[in-house]
């Protein structure tokens, strides 16, 4: 059974900062894509960023030089450290992971919120 374990969200004021992590167990296949999206009150979800088996990588220019995106591949795990945090960065934050052959998992969402 595939699971994906995400930890790190939380409360923080605006302008500090909180790091996701999303640890995925069960997967048989090659993990390709790796990212975290969030769906923010009244929005629809978006991507915020991802990184492929590569280390490539991606951001929603929202996040572009707050945000980083690594991976553990060794340990099919996930990371967002978040900086900067700005009261339109709450939401809940959903970890997604794509293998090859074609497989799609979602995470159960981390809540993130930011006051001000």
């Amino acid at each position: 059974q595939v699971q994906l374990v995400e930890s790190g969200g939380g409360l923080v004021q605006a302008g500090g900062s909180l790091r996701l992590s999303c640890a995925a167990s069960g997967i048989i296949f090659s993990i390709n894509t790796m990212g975290w999206y969030r769906l923010a009150p009244g929005k629809q979800r978006e991507l915020v960023a991802s990184i492929t088996s590569g280390s490539s990588t991606n951001y929603a220019d929202s996040v572009k030089g707050r945000f980083t995106i690594s991976r553990d591949s060794a340990k099919n795990t996930v990371y967002l450290e978040m900086n900067n945090l700005k009261r339109e960065d709450t939401g809940v934050y959903y970890c997604n992971i794509v293998t090859r052959p074609y497989r799609n998992y979602w995470g159960q969402g981390t809540q993130v919120t930011v006051s001000s």
